[in-house]
């Protein structure tokens, strides 16, 4: 039996988040600075824990585990912590999987046990427990006792770069459109490391505030957000395994941990946005595009937010940052690989693949197998090719239809069309009056007024007079007439 592109699909993505917990687990442990002798420590408090995996089950792994993970990580880097999609097909029956999941969103309280003991007693046989969980976490059904990632609450790093926080703020309309702060703050200094204004809430926009903060102040051990949309894309997924970032995402309806930046958010509303608006109004600066606001913006925060005493700690944020001493900044290659976005397909039988309506041609060997394309969303002209890994070249642009990636919008929009200055009206009364002009006035050839008075003459434009009385006429002569 064949299996569909889409499940085959869903097994990649599980097979990539299992991954990614994998990567997070071992990320600290796996520092080549560490001894032996820390190393190994720090191994056996990771496995005298339990873990929440990605799909909401609790979960312990041995040391032996965690070593051969480490080793893997050495290796091959993050694709080596990436488990091979089981290819076989699902054994449970179609029908019983949608009533288990009935059963599961008829009640939300039933676990999976108790799932499995109502489909036994209706219809004599079910899956394991351990099936039916994992099929309610593939399919997002809450299971019982799940829990979610640690929050930090009332916590400060003890250095710079260990800890930043990122959030989005909705901003004013600029140019008749609402606009979006991201913005990322160090939970030790206080500093904002990146920000960006943008007319959208998206991974793009996310990415210009990330990407120069990262450039020009480092990389942090861990970045903490919630789970908006751009926050949960697989890019920043990505970009922060490759950069050796552990992501953590706040438990839903948790916000907590994320009072720092919400309270820089309110020194922003407080003292930056009072004092601009795209509307002309007294006492504010009206911006005339998103280029200055972001220019205003990074002055009020270099020469006003940066150098002024922060009422925690003490110490102005730029100060309180430079006391953690030089910053080791990334590779330039290692930070656009961090910002390039991926793609999983299947080549075809000849040797293409299909990305966004483009079609590429690949390396004959790698027809039937699923490939990476590693691509610049601004640029699809150009993909990178990998299998397990391993780099196969540049894909061969066979039938390009679309140069940017749908994501990849431009920040402000095409300019206007020029007006003609034609006014079609104006056109057509012009006519109109040249037509009245050049005409013949049957009014005025007979010299009988027939018109009401006040109407207005269609010929003339003006509105007419009282029809002068005719002479009586006597008997006599309306006789000799013929009246």
């Amino acid at each position: 039996m064949v299996v569909g592109d889409d499940e085959q699909a869903a097994r990649a993505e599980r097979a990539r988040k299992i991954g990614l917990f994998r990567y997070q687990l071992i990320r600290e442990a796996a520092d080549p600075e560490l001894s032996t002798k820390a190393r190994g420590k720090m191994v056996r408090a990771i496995a005298a824990v339990e873990h929440v995996d990605p799909f909401g089950k609790r979960v312990r792994y041995s040391r032996d585990t965690l070593d051969r993970w480490i080793r893997a990580w050495r290796r091959g880097g993050f694709d080596a912590l990436v488990p091979a999609p089981r290819q076989s097909s699902p054994r449970t029956p179609a029908e019983i999987i949608e009533l288990a999941l009935a059963l599961k969103k008829e009640n939300p309280d039933r676990t999976g046990a108790q799932v499995h003991r109502i489909l036994r007693t209706q219809l004599g046989w079910a899956p394991g427990e351990r099936t039916v969980q994992r099929l309610f976490a593939e399919h997002g059904l809450r299971t019982h006792g799940s829990g979610g990632p640690a929050v930090f609450g009332r916590f400060e790093a003890a250095r710079p770069n260990e800890l930043w926080t990122g959030d989005a703020l909705h901003g004013p309309k600029v140019g008749g459109r609402k606009t979006y702060l991201f913005a990322f703050l160090d939970d030790h200094s206080r500093l904002i490391t990146g920000h960006r204004f943008g007319y959208a809430e998206d991974t793009v926009r996310l990415a210009a505030a990330l990407r120069p903060a990262l450039g020009a102040r480092g990389v942090p051990d861990r970045i903490y957000v919630d789970n908006g949309s751009s926050f949960v894309d697989s890019w920043l997924l990505r970009g922060c395994a490759v950069l050796g970032i552990k992501l953590t995402h706040s438990t839903p309806g948790r916000p907590e941990g994320r009072g720092k930046i919400e309270r820089f958010f309110k020194t922003v509303r407080d003292q930056f946005l009072v004092e601009i608006t795209g509307d002309d109004e007294p006492g504010r600066h009206q911006v005339a595009d998103l280029l200055e606001v972001n220019r205003l913006f990074t002055a009020w925060v270099e020469t006003v937010y940066h150098r002024r005493v922060h009422s925690e700690t003490g110490q102005a944020p730029l100060q309180r940052w430079m006391t953690g001493g030089p910053i080791a900044l990334p590779t330039p290659e290692a930070l656009a690989e961090a910002f390039r976005w991926e793609a999983r397909r299947t080549v075809r039988k000849t040797a293409t693949v299909s990305l966004h309506g483009n079609v590429y041609e690949v390396e004959p060997a790698l027809v039937g197998r699923a490939v990476e394309l590693v691509f610049d969303p601004f640029d699809l002209t150009r993909l990178e090719v990998r299998h397990r890994g391993q780099s196969w070249g540049l894909a061969i642009p066979h039938h390009i239809r679309r140069h940017a990636h749908p994501k990849a919008r431009p920040e402000i929009p095409p300019e206007p069309p020029k007006p003609t200055g034609i006014d079609y009206t104006r056109l057509v009364d012009a006519t109109h009056q040249a037509d009245l002009a050049g005409g013949i006035n049957y009014t005025a050839l007979t010299g009988i007024h027939t018109g009401i008075p006040g109407q207005l003459d269609l010929l003339t434009g003006t509105e007419t007079s009282p029809a002068p009385p005719r002479p009586p006429i006597d008997d006599e002569h309306a006789e000799a007439h013929g009246d």
